[in-house]
């Protein structure tokens, strides 16, 4: 990164330019999408060219909830973000986002809610299938072929059993129905807010964590909060990771082990309801491996190992009850190379609109933040996500839906708006808040 100093004229327009880039990008990829749709190209995004949905304008007096949502965050939110008691901003933050993301989905009808998770691809659909726990895990793989004998639908199939187990137990609890379902995609998706900002404080100071939690409230990624079951996943997997963050600042002792092992756990059942999030493992190394100075190599060691051994103790406990990750996790790459949307859609294409379509969920702050990155530990953890997300990418498994897909990912990547100049956070803010009700007034989205 440049040594130039903040004033000047380069680091002043880059985040522009990097800005404008992107939404070129996003309008490549959207024209090179829909001339392949028209030359009789099979995308399976329901009529979109980079995000699945298609271009349908649904425009109501209802649109005035998000606005008057984003308004008011745009106008008070850093200010309360840089006053209130830390706890109470962590509190707030959760609550704040998951409100943002109620109103843009409310902003196209109540049925917007628990919809996405009604389609027979869900979760939620093969919840009645499920009797024993121990069955369940131990026969789960088998299942997962298309040609078995009684296959998971699409979504249960391509996951590890946990994903599928998290709506099972919350059926068991007495909490069933779509609408419990829906509460707990957001909930989840809305814990991963405050999860990253004690991890931001951990990595760097609470006055950065102060700055990137406005950016976390009102991002774009909040369309697929409510409700895909990613945000679920995001909010398991962020805390994974602010329990190792903490333990590396923690006092010598029990306190920092039990911080360790709490994160390895958390990071541990995450591994269980995704495969991908394999691709976090360096978020994780990072926001230890910044305090190796104040640790020592021995404390890094003893922070991870004790992390580790928390994730194997997940991995133990599933193979204890039949199920063993890698067995699942090959066996998913199949069925997925098996099914006509995996075969149908072209891997030179997706490389670049995944990209495109991440673009769109991170926001105009993310994108001017990654290009305002400057010599420092906090950069690491953008980047880190950001070296996940190409990873995923290149497996060439993943073939378009990464506005959702990815955002256990975007969570991080939007730490970068930390580096975001004082006098431009607030446009950049705003921005962000326009481009999400945009796509939800003008985008069919699916989630």
């Amino acid at each position: 990164m440049s040594s130039a100093p903040p004033t000047s004229p380069l680091r002043r327009w880059l985040p522009v330019a990097a800005v404008l880039a992107a939404a070129g990008f996003v309008w490549l990829m959207a024209t090179i999408g829909r001339r392949l749709a028209e030359g009789g190209t099979v995308l399976h995004l329901l009529g979109g060219y980079v995000l699945r949905g298609g271009w349908d304008v649904v425009l109501t007096p209802r649109v005035l909830l998000p606005a008057a949502v984003a308004l008011a965050g745009v106008l008070w939110g850093p200010a309360l973000a840089a006053r209130v008691r830390f706890g109470a901003l962590l509190a707030g933050s959760a609550v704040a986002s998951g409100g943002w993301a109620v109103a843009l989905a409310l902003s196209s009808g109540w049925h917007r809610l628990p919809e996405p998770l009604a389609v027979r691809y869900e979760y939620p659909h093969d919840v009645p299938r499920v009797g024993s726990i121990g069955e369940f895990l131990s026969t789960f793989t088998a299942s997962v072929p298309a040609d078995s004998a009684d296959p998971w639908t699409t979504h249960v199939a391509g996951h590890p059993p946990g994903a599928l187990l998290s709506f099972v137990l919350l059926d068991r609890l007495g909490l069933d129905g779509l609408g419990w379902d829906a509460a707990l995609c957001i909930v989840g998706g809305a814990l991963a807010v405050p999860a990253v900002l004690l991890t931001v404080r951990a990595v760097a100071d609470e006055a950065r964590a102060r700055v990137v939690a406005p950016f976390l409230v009102l991002a774009p990624i909040a369309l697929w909060v409510a409700t895909s079951a990613d945000s679920l996943f995001a909010g398991v997997a962020a805390w994974g990771v602010a329990g190792l963050a903490t333990a590396a600042t923690a006092g010598p002792g029990w306190r920092r082990d039990v911080r360790a092992l709490v994160g390895g756990l958390l990071l541990g059942l995450a591994l269980f309801l995704s495969f991908g999030l394999t691709a976090l493992g360096l978020v994780a190394l990072v926001v230890v491996l910044v305090h190796r100075c104040e640790l020592g190599w021995g404390g890094v060691v003893r922070v991870l190992g004790v992390g580790t051994a928390g994730v194997v103790l997940v991995v133990v406990a599933y193979a204890v009850g039949g199920y063993w990750w890698l067995d699942g996790f090959h066996a998913a790459g199949d069925r997925v190379r098996s099914g006509p949307s995996y075969a149908n859609r072209p891997l030179g294409f997706f490389l670049f609109a995944n990209l495109a379509a991440a673009a769109l969920a991170l926001g105009p702050a993310a994108i001017a933040g990654l290009a305002s990155l400057r010599r420092h530990r906090l950069a690491l953890l953008p980047l880190a996500a950001l070296v996940g997300i190409l990873a995923s990418d290149a497996t060439g498994l993943v073939r378009g839906e990464t506005e959702r897909i990815w955002l256990p990912f975007y969570v991080w990547v939007l730490t970068a708006t930390a580096f975001l100049p004082a006098r431009r956070r607030r446009l950049w803010l705003a921005l962000g808040a326009v481009l999400a009700i945009g796509i939800e007034v003008t985008v069919r989205t699916e989630w």
